[in-house]
Order: C-alpha cells, then structure tokens, then sequence
C-alpha cells in the first residue's frame, strides 16, 4: 500500500490516504509499520478518511496498536496533505473530524508555499471525571511530584521541573502514564518555564514512548501553565522537535495552536 511520512516539529506518523488504502486492521497494522528497525519508523499510523461530518476525517493509532483520540502535531500534517492534495491549495480553511470532536483548520501560505497550520483545538475539559483522573480535582501529586490535569480530547498530567534536560521523562513516565489515577492512561509532560511568554516541554506520550512534540500536549501545558500563574496565555513552547506557537483565549476559552508540518518521502508497504 502508498504511504506518505509526514512530521509537524519531529512528531513523525506514517500518512495513508484510506479512501484509496483500504486498511483493514490499522490496530495491527500500526505496530509493524511504526516498527524503526524493521518498519517505515514512526510515531503512530494516521488514517485520512472521507468523512459525513467535516471535509476530511483522520483517525490514529499509536506503535501499540491503540487508537488516540487526538494528535495535534498530525492533525496539521492531515491538513497540509488536505490542502495540497483533496483541494488543490485552493481552500484555505475547512473542518477536521476527530475521535476528540470536528477542528477548524487555517492553512497560512505564500502564495502557494505552505508556510503553516492553525487549529482550533477548543476548550480544555478540566473536570476530573471528564478527562478522566480518578481524584476530586484536576490537581493530583504522585510519589510527592504535582501534576495538573488537563484533557484536549485524550487526557495530558502536567508537571513544573527546574530543567527539562534533567527531567525524569524516561525514568518516571511509563510509571506516571499508567498510574492506578489516570484510568485511560495519561500523557505526561515535564515543563520549564523561562518567561511569562517562553516554556520548553519534554512529553511522554501515552502508548508511545517519548516522542519530539505533542500538539494536543502543548495545549495541555499552556492551560496549566496560565491555571497555575506561570505564564501569559499566549506563549512560544519550545520541544525537542521545534517550536509551536500556542494561545488560550479569553473570549470562548478555546486553544488555538499553529505550526509547521513538512514532508519526509513516500513509497510503499507490503501489508
């Protein structure tokens, strides 16, 4: 089958267009796929999908065979492949389904050079039993570290380090990712501050491992970092892949997140 490898600022997916790809196990498919030494190498597997409800579905699935609701770093990707290939760059804006709800999409360009994607991402959930964390309130500490709780549509536990290069992402975050008050699991990002506009994350993503960037986990920690008074709401959040540009805003309370999305190289898989 045709696959295009994408990344938006080091979050690499393998991309297949499954109204031409007919996938008929994506949960097997991903793993083996995924697999850097003996696959393509990637971040997960992204299905694009016709959809009844937006212009364009995607659909997901981790290197474990899980299915994730949302990725924002892929959902530009999917729009860049939208914008270029359904519609011929000629539809600037247009709707993303998702497992985590429809998102608006705006395609910045030079003319016709893609330079970026913005997506309205929506509210955070901050209610505990939505996002869901098995705790009273969307604040929780683990082994006396404190996290803040915060689902994008798949459920994020932010946590303050002094430095990200220190951080205990490998050593702690399989352990936080499943821990016994995260009931679907949990993405775990580890946050600096440096200003009131300027952080850096490090992420253990959920079903993957660390990875170069999470979009929906880079909302996640710009709603922390304003709950918790650490910065402005409207930051540049530096990852080990890049740098995304992500605002909260104060009238509908929706996140909105832009950055890059590029192509890697195409070819093929034998299923």
């Amino acid at each position: 089958m045709a696959f295009t490898k994408m990344q938006g600022a080091g979050n690499d997916y393998i991309y297949i267009d499954n109204r031409n790809e007919v996938v008929k196990n994506p949960a097997e498919l991903s793993p083996k796929i995924s697999d850097r030494h003996f696959g393509v190498g990637s971040d997960g597997l992204v299905l694009i999908c016709s959809s009844d409800k937006a212009d364009i579905r995607m659909r997901m699935f981790n290197p474990d065979g899980s299915e994730s609701e949302m990725c924002g770093n892929a959902s530009r990707c999917v729009a860049r492949f939208a914008w270029e290939r359904f519609f011929q760059k000629e539809k600037d804006e247009f709707d993303l389904e998702t497992g985590a709800g429809i998102k608006h999409i705006v395609i910045h360009h030079n003319g016709k050079n893609f330079q970026s994607a913005t997506i309205d991402m929506g509210a955070p959930i901050l209610e505990p039993e939505q996002i869901p964390v098995a705790a009273p309130t969307n604040r929780i500490r683990i082994d006396g570290r404190e996290f803040t709780c915060v689902s994008m549509g798949n459920p994020h536990a932010v946590t303050f380090v002094d430095s990200v290069q220190t951080a205990p992402v490998l050593t702690k975050g399989p352990a936080y990712e499943m821990d016994k008050a995260f009931p679907r699991k949990a993405n775990i990002e580890f946050v600096e501050v440096l200003s009131p506009t300027h952080a850096k994350m490090r992420v253990w993503e959920r079903g993957t491992g660390e990875t170069l960037a999470c979009g929906t986990g880079s909302c996640a920690t710009l709603v922390a970092c304003v709950l918790n008074g650490k910065t402005e709401r409207e930051i540049n959040l530096e990852l080990l892949g890049g740098t995304l540009h992500i605002e909260w805003r104060e009238d509908n309370s929706h996140v909105m997140m832009t950055g890059p999305a590029e192509f890697v190289f195409e070819g093929t898989f034998d299923e």
